[in-house]
């Protein structure tokens, strides 16, 4: 019989806020749930969700109250979260803490006090990232302190395995693909009979630079001039939807630009290697390689020679459900359940590697943050409980109300 786990799911990124890596936290618990293990999400306060919050299956959500510093990710203190994170931790009896993007602090923080009480870890990676620029450079360089010592780390196609090991310099044999996935039942084809004629180009995205923003904004006005009868319905939100809206202004395109704002259920990454060759057309990340690409499926749709929807939505619905997702994580879980436990002398092994300045910063952290767990072993000691008597203790030890709430 396989044996049931505790899992923390971790991410600064969860509902109230709506995204991919939002949805997929969720569905992925669920899973999980469902199959028996005991699931737990940890992350950041969202208006006046504080504290403990049981939502959908009695999936129980910790929100943390702490300082948002920028774009929904907290301000990072490395060992100032400790207290709170070691509490839940050691309360739930957590044997797996999976942390969530690359760009959660939360995440990276828990990932990093887990380690430090002996927890095994799992890491998703969301996101491609660039090589060249400042920002990258700094960000790849904390991915490799944060992944030095991590157990396994999960990509969600095969482009992001590769643009992650060679960002966080791991070991390619110790990162696992496992693609995201919908639920066929929030979906359902429609045919209209009685259309209007217009063609409609829908964009589902965080509206975010690395998502192509810039780029939306610069096909818009060019399809509208060129098409008299195709519309774009955006849907989503996010800093450049400001630039968005600005174009559809500029340009005069009320009546051909709708935006619904964040939408539940939204798509995922991977898509070169989620869909078929036959129902996808992939374009360079540029304008004008993005128009030459509309224009074919526009010229395409009118002369019908497209797949139809119901013949579409049969044939993806069969290759990506959430069970299948949550069976592959658990395989990877298992693995990592197989081996030898983190220890103090194994992470400055690894750290060290990360190079010898930043190296040798970094293990200072490490040493200060098991000193303190050591002095909070003295001062505060935690016992595992029941779920009433942990609801108890984490509100005592970090001072905030624990009340009850849904999705």
């Amino acid at each position: 019989m396989t044996k049931t786990l505790n899992i923390a799911m971790v991410s600064d990124f969860f509902y109230p806020n709506v995204g991919g890596v939002e949805n997929h936290i969720y569905q992925l618990a669920q899973c999980l749930l469902a199959n028996g293990h005991k699931v737990i999400i940890i992350t950041h306060s969202y208006e006046n969700r504080i504290g403990l919050h049981f939502i959908t299956g009695m999936l129980r959500v910790y929100y943390l109250p702490l300082l948002v510093f920028y774009n929904q990710c907290v301000l990072p203190t490395i060992i100032g979260t400790l207290p709170m994170i070691r509490t839940i931790l050691l309360s739930e009896k957590i044997d797996i803490v999976h942390g969530h993007s690359s760009f959660s602090t939360l995440a990276h923080e828990t990932m990093f006090h887990a380690k430090t009480l002996g927890i095994f870890t799992v890491f998703t990676d969301h996101s491609l990232f660039g090589f060249a620029d400042a920002s990258s450079i700094l960000t790849n360089k904390i991915l490799e302190l944060s992944l030095a010592d991590v157990n396994h780390a999960i990509c969600v196609s095969h482009t992001s395995k590769e643009n992650t090991v060679l960002r966080a310099n791991l070991q390619p044999q110790n990162v696992f693909v496992i693609p995201n996935a919908i639920d066929p039942n929030e979906f359902s084809p429609v045919e209209l009979s009685n259309g209007d004629g217009r063609l409609r180009i829908i964009v589902m995205s965080r509206l975010v630079y690395r998502k192509g923003m810039d780029l939306l904004a610069g096909i818009m006005p060019e399809i509208c001039q060129h098409y008299s009868d195709v519309d774009f319905i955006i849907g989503g939100d996010g800093p450049k939807r400001l630039l968005l809206e600005e174009t559809k202004e500029i340009y005069q395109l009320h009546d051909r630009i709708q935006f619904l704002g964040a939408v539940p259920h939204n798509s995922v990454g991977g898509i070169p290697e989620v869909l078929p060759t036959d129902l996808i057309h992939l374009a360079d990340p540029s304008v004008h390689s993005l128009l030459t690409n509309l224009h074919k499926v526009i010229e395409n749709i009118r002369k019908g020679n497209v797949t139809s929807k119901p013949e579409i939505h049969k044939k993806v619905s069969r290759l990506y459900t959430w069970p299948k997702v949550a069976s592959r994580t658990e395989a990877v879980y298992h693995s990592v359940m197989k081996q030898r436990r983190p220890t103090l002398k194994g992470r400055i092994q690894k750290v060290l590697s990360c190079g010898p300045v930043i190296g040798k910063l970094f293990i200072i952290f490490i040493f200060l943050d098991h000193l303190v767990c050591r002095i909070l072993d003295i001062i505060q000691p935690v016992k595992s409980k029941h779920s009433e008597d942990i609801t108890t203790k984490v509100h005592c030890e970090t001072h905030f109300a624990v009340k009850s709430g849904k999705r």
